[in-house]
């Protein structure tokens, strides 16, 4: 009871904060959705929309004070406002099959997903926003990824995670795919961070996030954890370092697993015979038909399972009786069968122009930095992306809240670090003999995003950050 009354006055207390100042419910919002902190309690507190009703106190706030636009005016928030109309017009004039009711529910869900997004890009307007919103959304993952890894450890992983805390992380495979998009998160504010004790400690919850992420035994997880940590790898400073460490630390960590845990990751080796990965094949060859029959529209919105009947040519016995009936399995083909054509394109266009922003700040950051919080967040965002990009490929979760998201962080993060290199291009900083080849180094103004130069040979201390006018 006394949980529920701190979470709910502590909600309360903010709420007409968000409703002044709208970037604030957003924070809270995020917060809200992605920790759920509401299911950390028992009482009644557990029961109440708490997203929902900061969304609307923001909302309201916004269009009764702010004379700026909802949303930035970029191509990728009218490819995700197209994909929500082209869901619309599945419902509408899709082929009957599920229930309209709960059809119309799930489009208002990913609308909503949508809208979040969308208001993200209008009201997040600076790097300090976007680093706090970043910090929200790492810290809301890194706090399961810390509670169930000390967990783990105390119970010597014996026990797997059959189920998340509930909302876009309820299914077991779904959590482990939040946690790897978070662990990159986790990583690089790290390395982005001037305080050391601030450092150590978002660092520190990344094993433990990791640990996480194997306690689900979830086989794609496993996957994206291999995918996002390989990213972090392969552009850390000490790569050949880094591959060395993390292959013993892969053989150990093998080597010490529970056997159960052991055998499930295991299983991946016998995919022909296997029968979940024999069961998803045989629903990517059915999302493959429904979406070649249905090209412009798919079979509707959540009518995969309705319609997977007609489109299993040899159904089985257990078929037959509903019994092994699944989802896509695979969130492109889930989008393709169930919303057609335009709406794939979309989404792949969206990851995909999400990566080119990505690569294209890095390249022009390493022209001028030795080390910059530029760098680090663009291999976050691309370890982060690159996790949900594999783990998706196994999992029904086109609509996954975190990845509408990221493509609009990403979106800001590509306008703010360009802002910053024409700032920089304009009042260079040369730092004694330090430029290199690279160009000059300049710090950054503002807590948590310094600038460093590269620490001298033979150094394994990490630099204070330049100040503005230092030598």
């Amino acid at each position: 009871m006394l949980r529920d009354l701190i979470v709910s006055l502590s909600i309360m207390a903010l709420m007409p904060v968000s409703f002044r100042r709208p970037y604030i419910g957003l924070v809270m919002f995020s917060w809200l959705a992605y920790m759920r902190v509401q299911d950390l309690t028992w009482g009644f507190a557990k029961s109440f929309r708490w997203s929902f009703y900061i969304a609307i106190i923001m909302f309201v706030g916004f269009a009764l004070k702010k004379k700026d636009r909802f949303f930035k005016p970029d191509i990728r928030n009218y490819m995700m406002m197209g994909m929500v109309v082209m869901v619309a017009l599945g419902v509408a004039f899709g082929p009957p099959g599920a229930d309209p009711t709960f059809q119309v529910k799930r489009l208002i869900e990913f609308a909503k997903i949508v809208g979040i997004a969308l208001f993200t890009t209008g009201v997040v307007r600076t790097r300090e926003h976007m680093r706090l919103l970043i910090w929200v959304i790492a810290l809301s993952f890194g706090f399961y990824g810390v509670k169930n890894g000390i967990w783990g450890i105390m119970t010597l992983g014996r026990t797997p995670i059959k189920q998340g805390p509930g909302g876009l992380m309820f299914d077991n495979n779904d959590f482990s795919l939040a946690l790897c998009m978070a662990i990159p998160m986790l990583w690089m504010i790290g390395e982005s961070e001037k305080r050391q004790v601030l450092s150590r400690a978002f660092k520190a919850m990344v094993p433990l996030t990791a640990f996480t992420v194997l306690l689900t035994q979830s086989r794609g997880g496993l996957l994206s954890l291999v995918g996002c940590i390989g990213v972090l790898v392969w552009h850390s400073k000490h790569r050949v370092k880094a591959i060395i460490a993390g292959l013993v630390l892969a053989v150990v960590g093998f080597a010490m697993m529970p056997d159960g845990m052991r055998d499930r990751f295991m299983s991946i080796r016998n995919f022909r015979t296997e029968g979940s990965a024999q069961s998803r094949f045989r629903s990517w060859s059915v999302a493959i038909r429904m979406a070649t029959a249905n090209p412009l529209l798919g079979v509707g919105l959540s009518n995969f399972r309705g319609s997977y009947l007609k489109y299993q040519p040899n159904p089985t016995a257990r078929e037959m009786a509903g019994q092994d009936i699944y989802v896509a399995h695979n969130s492109y083909l889930q989008i393709w069968a169930e919303t057609g054509t335009i709406s794939l394109l979309l989404y792949l266009g969206l990851i995909v122009l999400s990566f080119v922003t990505i690569w294209r700040v890095r390249a022009k950051a390493r022209l001028r930095y030795e080390s910059s919080w530029i760098i680090n967040y663009a291999t976050m965002f691309e370890a982060s992306l690159v996790a949900f990009v594999i783990g998706s490929t196994f999992l029904n979760r086109a609509h996954f809240d975190l990845v509408y998201h990221w493509f609009a962080v990403i979106m800001l993060f590509g306008e703010f670090a360009e802002q910053q290199m024409k700032e920089d291009a304009r009042n260079p900083l040369q730092v004694g003999s330090k430029k290199g080849r690279r160009g000059t180094i300049r710090a950054l103004g503002g807590q948590g995003f310094g600038v460093k130069p590269r620490p001298p040979s033979g150094g394994g201390f990490r630099d204070t950050p330049l100040v503005e006018g230092s030598r």
